[in-house]
């Protein structure tokens, strides 16, 4: 048995791996998403029934059109009280998103 080659293999699939460990955390910070946190405050405030009666498949989507604009009027979720809609409102015009936007939202 040849160790040497034996290491040789095991040098070159680590240096590889250290290799393709760098590449994929530049690749992680280059290609990152930034996240709208408003959309995970908004689902919470949601009543999380899923119903689809806003025209949604879900509250995560219903809420995802809140904050980019998509959907204009927080009263299209029937299951929620006119307090949490209020509180929604509230929310969606003082907190802007990371762009500095605030989403104009009216109950």
């Amino acid at each position: 048995m040849d160790w040497t080659r034996i290491i040789i293999a095991v040098a070159i699939m680590l240096a590889l791996g250290s290799l393709m460990g760098l590449l994929l955390a530049v690749a992680d910070s280059k290609l990152a998403v930034e996240v709208d946190e408003r959309v995970d405050q908004v689902t919470k405030m949601l009543p999380g029934a899923n119903c689809g009666g806003c025209g949604y498949p879900g509250c995560a989507n219903f809420a995802e059109g809140l904050v980019t604009g998509e959907v204009s009027k927080v009263s299209l979720c029937n299951v929620a009280k006119k307090e949490e809609h209020q509180a929604i409102v509230d929310y969606l015009n003082e907190t802007p998103g990371p762009d500095g936007e605030i989403s104009k939202v009216s109950v």
